[in-house]
């Protein structure tokens, strides 16, 4: 799977700060990603740090789904909060907040917990996952 961030440019006369159209399994998903206004940007779309949040979120609502479907549990309305602590431009910290319809049992709702826990962008994040930057520059 790839993903490729192509800089939206345009002529001289026009401001496009950081636009980058980002496709996501060759063209499958696409999305606009750009920075705030205070920071050079258009706020053309979610900076790349807020997209991290994004996905941390709602890989933790589909996680706890399901896993849920898997045990026949039907838990109705998900919603998952990420708070980010900057430091600068640079995530400090994630705090998610969930929340979940009544009508759960107490061991259905520690379960879902812990699952949120295992969400794939939560083991990223908690556990560093190595990134690798090539060290070439291939001409466009």
């Amino acid at each position: 799977m790839k993903v490729v961030a192509r800089r939206k440019v345009s002529g001289a006369s026009r401001n496009l700060g950081f636009v980058h159209e980002v496709e996501v399994e060759g063209g499958a998903h696409s999305l606009v990603v750009d920075e705030p206004v205070v920071a050079g940007g258009t706020d053309a779309g979610p900076a790349p740090t807020r997209l991290v949040a994004a996905g941390l979120a709602s890989c933790i609502a589909i996680t706890m789904e399901m896993y849920a479907e898997r045990k026949g549990w039907d838990i109705g309305a998900v919603e998952v909060e990420v708070d980010v602590e900057y430091e600068g431009y640079v995530p400090r910290s994630f705090v998610a907040s969930i929340r979940l319809p009544g009508g759960l049992s107490d061991e259905q709702r520690d379960r879902l917990l812990v699952i949120a826990g295992k969400c794939p962008v939560h083991k990223i994040l908690a556990e560093e996952t190595p990134v690798v930057v090539s060290d070439r520059i291939e001409p466009l």
